[in-house]
């Protein structure tokens, strides 16, 4: 079984309070796929660490598709007869369609009702709707709210907003390490209000890039904060070529409620990344979810796509739509917390730390055991409080180191940890009983 590699940033609940402190930074922030928003919500990721920042101009060609027009919002509002704002835009991002055209007139509630969004089966909650690629405009309220307006009424409407040439942004933090093979994090940073989807993955990939940033390692490390879908469209589009440096990648979401993880393979569905968190969640010995990948969710279906095909997966909780709150106001600070939060960077950090553990060797003298004793491996061991179990990991090291078997492979078989079989390893690269291969 592999536990947790001990770091400063999972000892306590300190991580917890940090990831939740920061959703609770970014919440008020109305974000799109485009816009101030997400300018605003990337300069408070560079006081933590030092992304850089991508203007792609409206219009740009990314494949298939088109960067869009920017948009930008600064109030909106509906007023009933009295001049009573009954739906307001400053108590909640999620009231206003994202993307919606200006509008200011007065109507009539058969004309405005065309243009308002609700949930009849939750009337106490806001929905979360969009409209990217067509013009149009609408508010999201509660159903209680839309009950309580009348026919004969005629309503103010106001949304102050602008749609027009400008730039889609993203952030990009590339740690280099020893290797130009890359891991891939990558979370979206398009949605407005809501904390589990995602402002869960965005803390969690902040921070574990914080804490990456100051170690030696084997991998460079790429974090991308983009909008969903057009975003990894665009930067897939601008970097075809080194995007084939991405040898493992995991994309961030839904991470901070109280559901079990979910992992969502690769297309491939059998890389190394596939196996680690499979091997990770396994052993655990708490209830998990492993699913194949299907081309819907998030942007691991663009990194996956066939032209592609990186061995990306997507790391969760309860999976999209499959939780009451999902895409509604529900998905607040109430519903994430900060325990949730620190056990999911806790499960990623030891990811990582099994990518740079794990390594193939091969056996330099493979015909029978090699005589540990007149070596002082015995004594270059002894004292730990798990000798023991350092003395089976040189046996089934010597044994299945033929090339073919990496770590996670020994591991899988003899249940030691990635990290004390790695430990191991190095001292019997150093008595020339094993070799490192590339």
């Amino acid at each position: 079984m592999i536990s947790p590699v001990t770091h400063p940033a999972t000892d306590s609940h300190v991580t917890g309070n940090r990831l939740y402190d920061l959703i609770v930074e970014l919440f008020p922030i109305c974000r799109s796929i485009t816009g101030n928003g997400v300018r605003q919500s990337l300069q408070i990721l560079q006081q933590h660490i030092p992304l850089t920042v991508h203007e792609v101009a409206s219009g740009t060609q990314v494949f298939d598709w088109t960067v869009p027009k920017e948009w930008n919002i600064r109030d909106a509002y509906i007023k009933n007869a009295k001049g009573e704002k009954i739906v307001d835009f400053k108590n909640s991002t999620l009231h206003v369609l994202n993307y919606s055209t200006p509008v200011h007139k007065k109507m009539s509630f058969a004309e405005l009702k065309l243009h308002l969004f609700t949930l009849p089966s939750q009337p106490s909650l806001i929905p979360y709707r969009t409209s990217y690629y067509t013009e149009n405009w609408g508010f999201c309220l509660s159903h209680n709210q839309y009950l309580a307006m009348t026919e004969e009424e005629e309503y103010e409407v106001c949304i102050d907003s602008s749609l027009e040439n400008g730039h889609l942004t993203y952030g990009e933090y590339l740690i280099t390490g020893e290797t130009p093979d890359e891991v891939l994090i990558s979370c979206h940073i398009c949605h407005p209000s809501l904390c589990n989807d995602n402002l869960s993955g965005i803390s969690i990939a902040t921070l574990l890039a914080k804490e990456l940033s100051s170690l030696s390692l084997r991998y460079s490390y790429r974090f991308l904060f983009i909008p969903g879908t057009i975003g990894s469209i665009t930067w897939l589009a601008l970097h075809e070529q080194s995007a084939f440096n991405i040898k493992h990648g995991l994309v961030t979401t839904l991470l901070g409620n109280q559901g079990n993880f979910t992992y969502k393979r690769s297309r491939r569905g059998n890389t190394e990344i596939d196996q680690v968190v499979e091997f990770l969640l396994t052993n655990t010995g708490k209830e998990h979810t492993i699913i194949d990948f299907f081309p819907y969710g998030y942007d691991e279906r663009q990194y996956c796509s066939p032209g592609f095909n990186l061995p990306v997966g997507c790391l969760m909780r309860t999976p999209h739509g499959q939780f009451p709150e999902y895409h509604t106001s529900a998905d607040n600070l109430d519903f994430v917390q900060a325990p949730y939060l620190q056990e999911a960077f806790s499960l990623f950090w030891t990811i990582i730390q099994t990518l740079e553990h794990n390594r193939t060797y091969l056996n330099l003298a493979p015909k029978c055991e090699p005589q540990l004793g007149k070596r002082g491996l015995y004594k270059a061991i002894s004292g730990e409080a798990d000798s023991k179990s350092r003395e089976m990991a040189m046996l089934w090291l010597l044994n299945m180191s033929d090339g073919e078997h990496s770590l996670l492979d020994i591991a899988s078989k003899s249940a030691i940890e990635v990290e004390t079989l790695k430990k191991v390893a190095d001292v019997l690269v150093q008595h020339q009983l094993l070799q490192q291969l590339p």
